[in-house]
């Protein structure tokens, strides 16, 4: 009985044994494990109870990197059941799937068949012995029918780049490419330059580190190293100490529609509902690695840009120290003349008789001589106040003058004797607020400039975006955390000029102080009335534009560009200011209006930026204001300050028209200044139609254009008027004249080589990047550093020495235009 029951026992296991294994194999997927070769192809189809693996193995040698490329494809198209590819190896495991989506900025859905991938390579120390190295690729899919696929593995022989060795290949969304790169030894920078025929479809190119997993595709590409986009040109440059083990890859991926690139998406492109049709996105791609320059390139850089403008500083000391000689020598030879004929201009002079003011009569004054000669006879006498004047609206110490300017201005032919009626140190103290008002500026506008163009670099370090900042990438030298040194550097010119050029007017104010304090009529009654306020701030506002295009140059972007333009528009302003004030000494505009004014322009230079690409409405404002301030300021300048800038100046503009032009057809009283004014508004008028019309892109630049123009045109009718008037330029002045001229034209010539544009995308901005033209390190905008702040300081001296001739004029006699 027993038995029995022991063999009923065993019989019921045995049978619940096979169920359970045949239960268990009928929800099991059959797995063929199949041996396979490299280069070789390898059809099937699966389903979900069918599950196929590929083996394969090989042999790896020390020193050489064993790189492997997969090539899949399915026939499948539907997302919700794709084929799955899992990718076994000693140290990873790589997957994707078949269709490969992606998904673009307009939300659309892009799928691939064909997709291939390079496997992460064990990147051999050349010590490691040869070993056996195995890998597995399975294929799985949930799809209820059979899905056919095709599959081949093949061994790259370029997977290496060489130095100065162009590689050329082929990449698509679903087909990355990286390849690997050692620094040769004695090399510790390098330049990726990267290629291609094609505008379209964008790239992203990527330098990682070399780790597992390589992120190569769409969607990962930016999770790691470095990276910008690229339409037809790419340039990175890479040092061997942000790589410990000298070695990284260089990644290309290919994005599933342009919009990164500043493309839109192609009509053809677009399908039905949120999905894409499969196209073939392909894109050419021509990669060349070259070495960078060495540290005497960075060294030898920067000595030349010294060197040039030391040059000027010592250009400075000899025609001071020329100066100086001659000087002594026409003072030695006055005080001859004088010891000559002391004895015959004492016996000339009656006794002196003074009055308690110091007034003299019946008597020719010694203090009123200058080396030796009698000073002519003053038209008028002056009237200076002794008491100290703090602002602006205590200037007249004459009740009765703010009435009889409006008399004196309205004279036909004004000479400078008539605006220059007011006390000389309340028109200095007015003059210095310029500059104090500017030193104001500067520190509160340098500040967060620099604390923010730090943070730009700190980010463009810290994720490797390179699309922040629009450098000219092929000439971009790194230094410490800066990524374009050389950009950088070249704005030290404007520095150096700037404190040379304050030292020049330091020198010739503190000679003007002296000869003041020697009670020297001639300094004080004769030529144009100096005031060296606006000269200071000139200089200030030169030192300031290198400083800030320094700081914009650190990250150079759309949104910080007004750090580059400001101070130029202040620079622009402040020497048509100075220009008028040469002659104007008495009406000249306030400080106080005239950074608010520049506020304005700078307001506007930014809303331009801003809204001025689409919106044509903004033109037609700013084209409005434009024409409405220069008749404005027109009527101003014509009137001598007479006609007040209000509301109701047009009215009173319409009333002086239609007395002089309709009723009564005369000659404009004033006509040298109408000619002026009228050139300068067909010029304004010409700016702000071609602006209505055009609509350029660049509304900095073209802001800019408007007042250089602007500021030539008054300078050229300067120059004209002074010959006209039978006065001279002297040696120095002239050659100053035509040295502006000069390098202006040179330094425009490479201000238009337009090497980036923050205008547009930053891959489009890279197709006009070019290589470095001066000692390998500076490129063509460096060269408009270098030039424009020549140009500006040659420019500041025409205005310093521009009626030098007439110190020993009297003001009577120097017409105001």
């Amino acid at each position: 009985m027993g038995s029995a029951v022991l063999t009923i026992g065993i019989c019921q296991g045995f049978f619940l044994f096979l169920i359970l294994a045949q239960l268990t194999r009928a929800t099991t997927r059959p797995t063929d494990m199949k041996p396979a070769q490299f280069g070789k192809y390898y059809t099937g189809s699966i389903n979900r109870n069918i599950e196929e693996v590929y083996s394969f193995n090989y042999t790896s040698k020390p020193g050489k990197v064993d790189a492997l490329r997969v090539f899949v494809r399915s026939d499948s198209n539907d997302l919700q059941f794709p084929v799955l590819f899992v990718v076994r190896q000693q140290k990873g495991v790589l997957s994707w799937q078949v269709p490969l989506a992606f998904r673009g900025y307009y939300q659309r859905t892009y799928t691939y068949q064909d997709v291939s991938r390079t496997l992460c390579p064990t990147i051999p120390d050349g010590q490691t012995p040869t070993s056996e190295q195995f890998m597995y690729i399975d294929i799985a899919s949930m799809a209820p029918s059979s899905v056919q696929y095709e599959l081949v593995v093949k061994r790259l022989t370029d997977f290496e780049l060489q130095t100065d060795v162009p590689l050329n290949f082929s990449a698509s969304p679903s087909q990355p490419q990286y390849f690997l790169y050692s620094f040769p030894e004695g090399v510790n920078s390098v330049v990726i330059k990267v290629k291609s025929a094609e505008t379209f479809p964008c790239t992203v190119v990527s330098v990682q580190d070399i780790t597992c997993p390589v992120y190569d595709l769409d969607h990962n590409v930016e999770f790691n190293g470095v990276y910008q986009s690229m339409t037809k040109k790419a340039a990175i440059t890479i040092q061997r100490k942000d790589f410990p083990k000298g070695q990284f890859y260089t990644v290309f991926v290919i994005k599933p529609e342009d919009y990164a690139c500043g493309g839109s998406i192609p009509v053809s492109n677009i399908g039905t509902g949120n999905h894409t049709r499969n196209l073939k996105r392909v894109k050419h791609i021509e990669v060349t690695i070259t070495p960078s320059i060495n540290n005497s390139v960075y060294i030898h850089g920067t000595l030349l840009c010294l060197l040039f403008f030391l040059i000027f500083y010592l250009g400075a000391f000899l025609v001071f120290f020329i100066h100086h000689l001659k000087l002594q020598k026409k003072v030695l030879s006055s005080s001859r003349s004088s010891d000559d004929g002391e004895g015959m201009v004492a016996g000339s002079h009656p006794i002196t008789t003074r009055t308690p003011e110091g007034s003299s009569y019946g008597a020719i004054d010694e203090s009123r001589q200058r080396k030796g000669k009698p000073l002519p006879p003053i038209p008028r006498p002056r009237v200076y106040s002794d008491s100290s004047v703090d602002e602006e609206s205590d200037f007249d110490g004459i009740p009765e003058m703010e009435g009889d300017k409006n008399v004196i201005q309205a004279k036909t032919i004004l000479y400078v004797s008539d605006l220059s009626i007011k006390d000389r140190r309340t028109i200095s103290k007015k003059y210095k607020i310029y500059f104090w008002n500017i030193i104001t500026i500067a520190v509160f506008y340098a500040l967060p400039v620099i604390q923010l163009v730090i943070t730009y670099q700190t980010v463009v370090n810290v994720t490797g975006n390179q699309d922040i900042c629009y450098y000219n990438f092929l000439c971009a030298h790194p230094l410490g955390v800066l990524s374009a040194f050389n950009n950088i550097m070249s704005n030290l010119g404007h520095v150096l000029l700037g404190f040379l050029f304050l030292l020049i007017v330091l020198h010739r104010d503190l000679h003007h102080r002296s000869l003041l304090e020697a009670n020297d009529v001639y300094a004080l009654e004769l030529g144009i009335p100096k005031h060296f306020g606006l000269f200071y701030t000139m200089g200030i506002a030169l030192i300031m534009e290198g400083v800030l295009s320094a700081c914009y140059h650190v990250c150079p972007n759309y949104s910080n560009f007004q750090f580059d333009t400001s101070f130029m528009y202040m620079i622009a302003g402040l020497c048509m200011l100075k220009l008028y004030q040469t002659r104007h000494p008495d009406i000249n505009a306030s400080a106080y209006a005239a950074y608010a004014s520049f506020a304005l322009v700078i307001f506007l230079a930014v809303l331009g930026v801003v809204f001025g690409k689409d919106n044509w409405w903004f033109w037609v404002i700013f084209s409005i204001i434009h024409v409405v301030g220069s008749l404005a300021l027109s009527t101003h300048i014509y009137y001598m300050g007479r006609f007040k800038i209000d509301f109701g100046i047009f009215r009173r503009i319409f009333q002086i028209l239609y007395t002089d032009c309709v009723q009564q057809c005369s000659r404009p009283m004033y006509m040298d200044r109408m000619i002026l004014l009228i050139v300068g508004n067909v010029i304004n008028w010409f700016f702000a139609i071609f602006g209505l019309v055009y609509r350029p892109r660049d509304f900095a630049s073209y802001l800019l254009g408007i007042f250089i123009c602007n500021l030539l045109l008054y300078l050229a009718f300067y120059i004209i008027m002074k010959l006209r008037s039978s006065e001279k330029l002297l040696p120095l002045p002239l050659f100053c004249i035509l040295a502006t001229a000069g390098v202006w034209a040179a330094a425009l010539y490479f201000f238009f080589q337009n090497l980036s544009s923050w205008e547009e995308s930053p891959a489009q901005s890279r197709e006009k990047n070019r290589e470095c033209i001066l000692m390998h390190f500076f490129d063509d905008h460096d060269i408009w550093h270098f030039l424009s702040a020549t140009a500006m300081f040659f420019s500041f001296l025409v205005l310093l020495t521009l009626d030098d001739d007439l110190d020993d004029v009297r003001r009577d006699k120097i017409p105001v235009f």
